[in-house]
């Protein structure tokens, strides 16, 4: 009889040959042994295969799917449709993970009967090791409730990577046309809380992901803007065809501000190969003619955010936003962190 996989860890793998043994290790480690470890390798070009062939030898709980490059959506699309545990999670393959990291998002999110069980986690400097930040750590007894505070996922980071879900709701989601380079775990997420209830969190650092130098925003391609743009589209048709309340539409819309109208244009901010105000302008143009709700929806006005305590930040970029002076703001923020070498996440 097979034995029963309480959860399956999904790693996409492209050209991690530096970093996928440390990370398959800690999962190897983990106190909850029930799992599988499902390794995407993504037409890697180094040694990364026969790196996990030889740890497959050496365990049978890890699976390798070996297919050519496609990007990092369509390889954890084939990792959910192999996995057969009741529950994922997602793991990047040059991070690690702590020991129990799996059993305390296991034990958390079937003690609160929640869809998503989310840890706080570390930005580690690949070099030296320093603790660059502490993210998304909240105490013990909070939850987002569908029918009381959803829009707080506003403010949850948007990487797949610290949360554990019940995987009957990931093989429910929609697949995109044409998934985008950037950005995509935002949109996977955003298409996932169509049918998430309940969401909890537990209050430790579990999950540790390495900040690497050469992982830095680099330039986008042509047409990249437009391809994430029109993922972003296909997105709100699933919000519209789901004939959920408007909170729903103004939570997608306020999204869609945070990450194009303030993470988008950052890295069009880095790159010297774009017209930033004129990007800028269409940038404006896509979330008003898109996603109008993102300039009068109550989650992104400011009083409310703080009555409510709860998206406090985004409202205070909104407010950036809209001054015109977001171009001097990124200018002072690329200056604090790329020429005065000081971490700052916001």
């Amino acid at each position: 009889m097979e034995q029963h996989i309480n959860v399956s860890v999904i790693i996409p793998v492209y050209n991690s040959e530096k970093y996928i043994k440390r990370t398959i290790e800690s999962l190897l480690n983990q106190t909850i042994k029930q799992i599988e470890i499902i390794c995407i390798n993504d037409g890697s070009t180094d040694s990364s295969l026969q790196i996990l062939k030889e740890l497959q030898k050496q365990d049978q709980r890890i699976k390798i799917i070996d297919k050519k490059n496609e990007g990092i959506w369509k390889a954890r699309m084939n990792g959910i449709e192999k996995s057969t545990g009741e529950y994922i999670t997602f793991v990047d393959s040059d991070d690690y993970v702590e020991k129990d990291f799996i059993e305390k998002l296991y034990k958390n999110i079937q003690d609160n009967k929640a869809d998503i069980s989310i840890c706080g986690f570390k930005r580690m400097d690949e070099k030296s090791g320093k603790v660059l930040s502490q993210e998304m750590k909240f105490e013990q007894n909070r939850v987002i409730d569908k029918n009381l505070n959803l829009e707080e996922v506003i403010s949850v980071n948007t990487a797949l990577w610290n949360k554990l879900y019940k995987a009957s709701i990931i093989k429910e989601i929609k697949d995109l046309k044409n998934p985008p380079r950037i950005l995509e775990d935002m949109m996977f997420l955003a298409l996932l809380y169509l049918n998430v209830k309940k969401i909890s969190f537990v209050d430790e650092y579990l999950y540790n992901y390495l900040v690497r130098e050469c992982s830095a925003m680099n330039t986008l391609k042509e047409n990249e803007i437009d391809v994430i743009q029109e993922s972003m589209i296909e997105i709100k048709q699933e919000y519209i065809n789901s004939k959920k309340e408007q909170k729903y539409i103004e939570i997608l819309s306020s999204m869609a501000f945070v990450h194009f109208g303030i993470s988008l244009m950052l890295r069009v901010s880095t790159d010297k190969n774009k017209n930033f105000k004129n990007e800028l302008r269409k940038n404006k143009e896509f979330l008003n003619n898109n996603f109008p709700s993102w300039k009068t929806t109550k989650y992104l006005k400011l009083f409310y955010c703080i009555k409510h305590k709860s998206n406090i930040k985004p409202a205070i970029m909104k407010k950036i936003y809209t001054s015109g002076m977001y171009g001097l703001f990124l200018k002072i923020y690329n200056f604090t962190i790329n020429t005065l070498k000081i971490d700052i996440k916001w």
